[in-house]
């Protein structure tokens, strides 16, 4: 009885050749390395791979590398939808690290770039509080007060059917609380340091335009204390200068004598 040799296919040419299959199927977006475990998983350079990855990776609070991804989208598929949304994302990712400026810049380009999309209004909001988380204590300069509130306003003025809108709503409310504050801690240095006519001013401009926010008993009590300083030192100064002018004037009469 003859012996017959059977020559079986070995399992690992079947495996390779599948995953040859794989790759060819998948246009080579697959790297040898990745599929026997020997590199990093590589994202699918589409689209909606690319944005994928990049939400995930934010959703993890790895905005570095979230940023990375939807660079890639924007510069790789500039005319694609997703690229929009990729803009937003680069921005967001700034704004979540607490880098106003850079985060700032990539609002305003999407502003530039996209006037008419459906995020317009989100990203006007987000300009705002890149400035109003920028807000100082109320005895410092409150130029991200003033900027916050202008972006807050131009919203609620533009979109005013936005829920961006209410949100913003409250924010102005809280801009204005602060310069009112703000205002009102300088109005008190200026009245501690006897320069009443720069008090008088800052009381006054609280008077006229924050109104109703808890401080006008007190911006009246202040305002006519100032007064009162203006017109006490109006006549001391009055009545020095008629001393001087009678002093002059016996000097004049005894030099003709």
């Amino acid at each position: 009885m003859s012996l017959k040799i059977l020559h079986k296919k070995s399992p690992f040419k079947l495996i390779v050749t599948a995953l040859l299959l794989l790759v060819f199927l998948s246009g080579c977006q697959i790297s040898f390395s990745n599929l026997f475990g020997g590199g990093k998983t590589r994202v699918r350079s589409t689209p909606e791979g690319l944005y994928s990855a990049g939400t995930y990776e934010f959703s993890k609070k790895k905005y570095t590398k979230a940023r990375e991804y939807f660079t890639r989208l924007k510069e790789e598929y500039p005319l694609h939808e997703l690229a929009v949304m990729a803009r937003i994302g680069v921005a967001d990712s700034h704004f979540s690290q607490k880098k106003y400026a850079e985060a700032e810049n990539e609002y305003s380009d999407f502003l530039v770039f996209h006037p008419t999309n459906e995020n317009v209004p989100y990203a006007i909001y987000q300009v705002g509080m890149c400035h109003y988380n920028q807000i100082e204590s109320i005895d410092r300069d409150q130029s991200s007060t003033i900027m916050a509130r202008r972006e807050f306003e131009k919203l609620v003025s533009r979109y005013p059917e936005s829920r961006f809108s209410l949100m913003a709503e409250e924010k102005i409310r809280d801009c204005r609380q602060k310069m009112a504050e703000h205002e009102f801690y300088v109005g008190q240095f200026y009245l501690k340091q006897k320069k009443y006519q720069a008090a008088l001013a800052r009381f006054e401009t609280i008077e006229r335009e924050y109104a109703n926010i808890g401080f006008d008993y007190k911006t009246k009590y202040f305002i006519n204390e100032a007064k009162e300083k203006i017109a006490e030192e109006e006549r001391i100064n009055k009545a020095k200068q008629e001393k001087i002018n009678k002093k002059n004037q016996k000097k004049a009469t005894s030099a003709k004598m």
